[in-house]
């Protein structure tokens, strides 16, 4: 007896009317397979009125059969993106993407987010579950520069794979405020301590160089140092020889914005007592800028052989041929000395090389008294005057300048030579200690003439500068009618 012929297995899903076609269809395949004459075919069920369950039939492993009308096709998924992002670089930069199926959020669905690389490919960096909203969250630390990323997803037997716009994080410097404060006021030759503060806008202390410029009456910004900022702070420490303003210069980098501070002045005060003179005196007719602050401490005189920049500047001026002495026997003594500013300076004389020693030894001892002198300037500085033959001592009297060495004649007189031509004798402020010309009266000024100040015009042995220039082995020669000369 031949076997019966193997019935396919039918599914049934939820009842639903069949279409004629379809039932016509159903039953010719089971014709199909019908058992032979000799077999006995199975007894189908009777169909009933009405509507008729949906049948779909498939193969013995239960795959449908994809030219089946009624399979149901892959329902289509799209990720949207937040768009372009920009962070502070080092920062966390987020990207939103939303899955939805048909319109509608997907939960559960593995996202997978790329990194596009330097070289063009595309490499995974993360994989993420879509959370109830269909919601994914991709974060991580924004790069220097502009980084690119995509999401995307496979497909599976209900849904289709799908994948995101590219999404491009730029990773910017933070901008940053830096700020420089400390004292306003310091004592000429001290030092003074200004702090550094420098801070980023998101919040992070930023650690980097920065260059402290100064800029000193209205002159461009110059370099002083390099300062190192640590954690955002720093702390410099200058010493403003005259009033200063300093700023800061933040470097950036590749996390932080550079940033220029606001300028933080420092006054510079004087140390010493600033001469106040009397109601009504007269200030001298020829304007001479400060000479440079001191060097070192107390008077730190030198001496030394005329150099040859020196001796340049004196031939033709206060040296020439027919002089009394020469260069070999002329000594040029750097000093400092108390101004009338109330700093102090540094001066130069030319002497004799006989008096150098006791030249020191006197102006060391007005130092110490703290006697101010107006400026010390070579008198080469004023150039030749045909009325003495020599350096323009009228021009240094005229300044109040202090001066030694002049190989010219007489102020009045110039026929006779002065003793200035041997580099033996000082003038000390002549302004306010005035001299008694035979030809042109009282040089530089007449106002001064009777009157005396204890620090700086004497008219008499008494007074401190004179004491001073004695004790040294200078004499007061002339008194009050040439006030502001001492012979060595």
């Amino acid at each position: 007896m031949t076997a019966p012929a193997r019935i396919p297995r039918v599914r049934v899903s939820t009842p639903r009317p069949l279409g004629l076609v379809a039932v016509l269809a159903a039953v010719a395949a089971i014709a199909s397979l019908a058992p032979t004459a000799s077999a006995a075919a199975p007894a189908l069920p009777t169909a009933q009125a009405g509507p008729h369950p949906a049948v779909t039939v498939g193969t013995a492993s239960g795959a449908d059969d994809p030219a089946d009308p009624d399979v149901p096709e892959l329902v289509p998924v799209t990720i949207e993106s937040s768009g372009p992002v920009r962070a502070y670089t080092d920062r966390v930069a987020s990207i939103d993407f939303a899955v939805a199926a048909d319109g509608a959020p997907l939960a559960g669905v593995a996202v997978v987010v790329e990194r596009r690389d330097a070289d063009g490919a595309w490499r995974p960096v993360a994989t993420l579950a879509s959370d109830v909203a269909g919601q994914v969250r991709f974060s991580r630390k924004a790069a220097a520069g502009t980084t690119r990323f995509r999401a995307s997803t496979a497909a599976s037997a209900t849904h289709t794979a799908a994948q995101s716009e590219v999404v491009t994080v730029t990773g910017v410097a933070a901008p940053t405020t830096i700020r420089l404060t400390g004292p306003t006021k310091v004592v000429d030759e001290k030092a003074v301590v200004l702090k550094v503060a420098w801070v980023a806008k998101d919040g992070r202390a930023v650690t980097g160089s920065a260059r402290l410029e100064s800029s000193a009456a209205g002159a461009a910004w110059r370099l002083v140092k390099t300062v190192a900022v640590r954690s955002g702070a720093a702390k410099v420490t200058v010493r403003p020889r005259v009033t200063t303003r300093y700023r800061l210069v933040g470097v950036g980098t590749r996390t932080h914005a550079a940033d220029t501070s606001t300028a933080h002045k420092v006054v510079n005060l004087p140390p010493g007592a600033v001469v106040s003179l009397p109601k009504g005196a007269p200030r001298p007719r020829v304007s001479l800028p400060a000479q440079p602050r001191a060097v070192g401490s107390g008077l730190n005189a030198t001496v030394s052989r005329i150099p040859d920049k020196v001796w340049r500047s004196m031939v033709g001026r206060s040296w020439h041929a027919g002089c009394p002495v020469g260069r070999a026997s002329l000594r040029l003594v750097r000093l400092n000395y108390w101004g009338y500013d109330g700093y102090r300076h540094r001066g130069e004389l030319v002497v004799h090389s006989a008096i150098a020693g006791k030249t020191v030894h006197a102006f060391r001892k007005l130092y110490a008294g703290r006697f101010p002198i107006r400026s010390i300037y070579r008198v080469d500085r004023f150039g030749y005057s045909g009325r003495l033959n020599g350096a323009d001592d009228y021009a240094s009297m005229a300044a109040g300048n202090t001066s030694a060495f002049n190989c010219r004649g007489v102020v009045g007189n110039p026929s006779v030579r002065s003793p200035h031509a041997g580099g033996r004798s000082i003038d000390i402020n002549p302004w306010e200690n005035p001299y008694r010309s035979r030809a042109d009266g009282w040089v530089p000024n007449g106002w001064w003439v009777g009157r005396s100040h204890p620090r700086f015009a004497w008219r008499s042995s008494s007074h401190g500068v004179v004491r001073a220039m004695n004790a040294a082995g200078f004499r007061w020669t002339y008194g009050v009618a040439d006030a502001h000369h001492f012979a060595g």
